[in-house]
């Protein structure tokens, strides 16, 4: 290993613990541009073959010699440093890597926490003495969840406000339609075993939209077909009909891009296109199945000359 030797601690510029969209611990790595390029030479050729990060610790140790001081012999204290070396990880190269990259399949947050803090000791060019060791908890990521609830719980409440505003009577049913359809987004979620990121949270928010979208196409088609003349009936049925093609093409766009982006993205980007592409079918199948369901219970085989949308 010493002799297929990359890169050394000083050419290592920061390292974090983390986890990636399904909750399990990683390490984040960076690098310096000569350390990058060093890495990226090194891993191209070398993809499936194990890698492994050595800590290198200089240990003082203190030794005893016999010196004469002021004539008189005495046992004189003499500190030197003894080198250990340490395997401290040992990971299969996934794929060619650069200046940023990471370190998964590790056992829990506290080995993670400590490859971390041992990478980052690894650019330090002296000896290390612990006077102090703590802990932080990750205080500052679970407030960021909570503030992104709590901004989509408002987001759901003024999308449901304005699409009441809007078209009265059919935007209460829309808006009991999207708040099945989070339920059912966070069912899916919970069933797959999937963790509550920041990028999921932005995925939920994105689904709120596509799922009052395709109400909206649903809704503006039926407006016009009554301002054509139609019966109220017909007019329903027509307007689920004609923007069903409309809402299966837009969501069949969107899940192809969460399609690219799961299959070219790492860690929270494919977070977010798995909750992304999730959305698309709870969301088509709540403004398709749902909606037209609870129209028709309401108006269906009654003769209403009346619309209230």
């Amino acid at each position: 290993m010493e002799r297929g030797l990359i890169i050394t601690g000083d050419q290592v510029t920061d390292a974090k613990a983390s986890f990636d969209e399904h909750g399990r611990p990683q390490v984040n790595i960076n690098l310096d541009g000569h350390g990058g390029e060093l890495m990226s030479r090194a891993t191209r050729s070398n993809v499936g073959r194990s890698m492994a990060v050595i800590f290198i610790e200089q240990r003082p140790t203190t030794t005893y010699t016999k010196q004469m001081v002021n004539g008189v012999e005495k046992d004189v204290p003499v500190q030197t440093f003894k080198e250990e070396k340490k395997i401290i990880s040992l990971a299969t190269i996934q794929s060619p890597l650069g200046s940023q990259f990471r370190i998964t399949g590790l056992n829990g947050q506290g080995e993670s926490s400590e490859l971390a803090l041992l990478l980052r000791a690894g650019g330090l060019a002296a000896p290390m003495y612990f006077a102090e060791e703590r802990t932080i908890g990750p205080s500052l990521g679970a407030d960021n969840i909570t503030k992104g609830i709590d901004a989509s719980l408002w987001g759901m409440l003024f999308v449901s406000l304005f699409i009441m505003a809007i078209y009265r009577f059919f935007g209460l049913i829309a808006t009991v339609a999207l708040a099945l359809n989070m339920v059912m987004l966070l069912a899916l979620m919970s069933l797959l075993g999937a963790t509550l990121t920041l990028p999921g949270i932005a995925g939920i928010v994105l689904t709120m939209g596509m799922a009052v979208d395709a109400n909206v196409l649903i809704f503006s088609r039926i407006r016009e077909e009554i301002a054509n003349g139609m019966t109220v009936q017909r007019a329903i049925n027509e307007g689920f009909d004609r923007a069903y093609t409309a809402i299966l093409d837009a969501n069949l766009t969107t899940l192809l891009v969460g399609g690219i982006l799961f299959a070219m993205g790492t860690g929270p980007v494919k977070g977010f296109a798995v909750t992304m592409s999730l959305g698309i079918f709870t969301s088509m199948f709540t403004a398709i199945m749902v909606t037209r369901a609870m129209v028709n219970l309401i108006y269906g085989g009654r003769d209403f000359k009346k619309l209230w949308i």
